[in-house]
């Protein structure tokens, strides 16, 4: 008797243990929203080349190839002329996608008083003559990558009145920025924050 019970005990167990791995097949086998996509919608397969950390000379020289650089600066120039044209409209949405939180409170602290104030900023993004790659950092698992942007802007500012209180609407005016981006290259986030503006 006691050895029917014991046959009925393995089959049971067996018919559970097979239960458990399929449910575990069925969880670890289901794909996420990452896989398969680029590291940034801003950046298009900007700096893949970072991902591979052990095994790529370049990253432990702080060295990047040419390749690398170009797809980067492509989506860093997408994102440089998006922000400077959302600031100016005031769109704080789609700085908050873009900007580290340091920086877009900054950015938004002066779109809320330039609202008090009832200024206008109009700003026309004429062209991008130029972007460069001048420093990459990483300390740790945090990239960052600074960017020298020459470009050709209209911009002023208007009172309540549409008098001009600053800028030309008739003159283009070169700028020449250099902003800084980072990413934790261990973060499910795809996107590379804006975190350090300056001018030349």
């Amino acid at each position: 008797m006691s050895n029917q019970f014991g046959f009925i005990d393995i089959i049971l167990l067996a018919m559970f243990a097979g239960f458990i791995i399929l449910r575990l097949k069925n969880i670890l086998g289901r794909k996420t929203g990452y896989q398969g996509k680029s590291m940034s919608r801003h950046f298009p397969r900007g700096m893949e080349v970072l991902k591979d950390i052990e095994n790529n000379e370049a990253i432990k020289s702080g060295e990047v190839d040419d390749e690398a650089k170009k797809q980067f600066l492509k989506g860093a120039s997408i994102a440089y002329e998006q922000i400077i044209t959302s600031f100016a409209k005031g769109d704080k949405k789609a700085l908050k996608d873009l900007l580290s939180k340091n920086l877009y409170k900054n950015f938004s602290d002066v779109i809320d008083e330039r609202k008090k104030n009832e200024l206008k900023y109009e700003t026309t993004f004429v062209a991008l003559k130029s972007s460069k790659i001048v420093e990459f950092k990483k300390i740790e698992n945090i990239y960052k990558v600074t960017v020298n942007f020459i470009s050709e802007i209209i911009t002023c500012v208007k009172d309540e009145n549409d008098k001009i209180k600053e800028g030309n609407p008739d003159v283009i005016k070169t700028v020449n920025d250099v902003w800084k981006f980072s990413k934790n290259m261990w973060s499910q986030d795809p996107t590379w924050y804006l975190v350090e503006t300056s001018n030349k």
